[in-house]
């Protein structure tokens, strides 16, 4: 990162190659952070506005059901950067602020305070937001959902003083919520609507790993069933009743069902949107001054078919930013990543390379009762994912075998002597 004086310098003369137009990213979360700092990053010198709706600066999500939610680390450590970064890379965050319109013909962003903000581009990194529980009592005083730092710090205040915790889904966030509970000595059940853990994501080999070692830890899982009422008394939250006819007592309840696209703000400005705002391989969006990252971009992903689709993980929106900086500085190229995505629960680290779902075939390599195995999954004879836990060397290999398509055989896979990083270097060179 150059010294101010130097970004200074640049914006007052101009950088070779470097387009002048100011950059406006609405979201700062990890997607927003990574495309204003990979923009100065590339040499770009004019200025950038990063509009962010909570207080304070960027922040990681990640950590938020883990290490944060069990007090390993603090408010300050979430921060992607320190204030001077900020102040160094001559990035303006603005905090706190919603943008609330999308004018394409005057290229302006509006705020909720009135203020309107020019852009010569704009980066649309709005996220998703957590899928609301449709169900009577969901609005009780107890029932919280995990999104935001707000939102953990709401539920490392209540876990010290309960004893029954129930989660509604059992997918990573729910998951990862639940060993840090049950680490703490509460009685966990979690509610689930289909017939196993993580079930939209890994294969059931992983699946049945990941239910024994947290009904080891304790926990309780109802599977194929949904939570039709939350019962209450005096307004809070005391049991969560399921369509089977089951209850189940709660001090606390946790919704954990899924996230939604925010894509609210590019639709009322015109912009196609199909489960997610549309964008093409170069992650512009139908409008030539607008892109879009992350969460909330809906993409024909070459790992998954072709098909169009959204990837929710930081790898993802990391990935997508660089892109887009690059692009904006002169170097465009396709986006072509692989997707991956990791879980810590309790000791265990799930790592995922690829898109494992959905597969016709899986093979395990190793022994899933050393807690150190992994999951090959194939399609149509193709690898298209490795979910690997406690494995890094494994989750490495696979993200080059899939990057560049190199085959293997599932009695390749499952052999553990079978030399999988040699089989990675006979690929060539991206």
């Amino acid at each position: 990162m150059l010294p101010l004086a130097q970004w200074e310098e640049l914006m007052a003369g101009g950088a070779g190659g470097t387009d002048r137009d100011d950059v406006v990213v609405i979201g700062a979360g990890q997607g927003g952070f990574q495309v204003a700092a990979s923009l100065r990053d590339g040499g770009f010198a004019g200025r950038i506005r990063l509009i962010g709706d909570e207080p304070g600066l960027p922040y990681q999500r990640p950590p938020l059901s883990k290490a944060y939610l069990s007090g390993k680390s603090d408010r300050v450590a979430l921060n992607l950067r320190a204030e001077a970064f900020f102040t160094q890379a001559a990035i303006e965050v603005l905090s706190g602020q919603t943008a609330t319109e999308i004018d394409r013909a005057k290229r302006a962003v509006r705020l909720a305070s009135g203020e309107a903000i020019s852009y010569g581009h704009l980066v649309l990194a709005t996220g998703a937001r957590n899928r609301p529980l449709p169900v009577p009592g969901s609005d009780l005083a107890g029932v919280l959902q995990l999104r935001s730092a707000g939102d953990a710090d709401l539920l490392r205040q209540h876990l010290p003083d309960i004893s029954r915790l129930v989660i509604v889904g059992a997918g990573f966030i729910g998951l990862e919520i639940a060993a840090t509970a049950s680490a703490r000595g509460i009685e966990v059940t979690v509610i689930e609507a289909t017939s196993r853990p993580m079930s939209r994501a890994v294969s059931e080999a992983m699946s049945a790993f990941f239910r024994k070692i947290h009904e080891g830890l304790g926990a309780r899982f109802v599977f194929n069933t949904v939570v039709t009422r939350i019962h209450g008394d005096a307004g809070r939250a005391t049991a969560v009743e399921t369509a089977d006819g089951q209850r189940f007592g709660a001090d606390l309840v946790v919704v954990g069902v899924g996230v939604l696209p925010n894509v609210e703000l590019a639709a009322a400005a015109g912009l196609a949107i199909e489960n997610g705002i549309v964008v093409d391989e170069h992650l512009l969006t139908t409008d030539p001054t607008i892109s879009a990252i992350g969460d909330c971009a809906a993409f024909q992903q070459p790992f998954a078919g072709g098909l169009r689709g959204r990837v929710e993980s930081v790898q993802n929106a990391v990935d997508q930013a660089r892109c887009v900086a690059a692009r904006l500085v002169g170097s465009p190229r396709p986006y072509r990543a692989v997707p991956w995505f990791w879980s810590d629960q309790g000791p265990y680290k799930l790592q995922i390379a690829g898109m494992s779902t959905p597969h016709d075939l899986s093979v395990v390599r190793g022994e899933a009762e050393s807690g150190a195995f992994s999951v090959f999954c194939f399609r149509n004879g193709g690898l298209v994912g490795v979910e690997s836990v406690n494995k890094p060397a494994d989750h490495m290999v696979a993200r080059k075998l899939i990057t560049a398509g190199t085959p293997i055989t599932p009695q390749e896979a499952a052999d553990t002597a079978f030399d999988l990083k040699a089989r990675a270097a006979e690929a060539p060179a991206p």
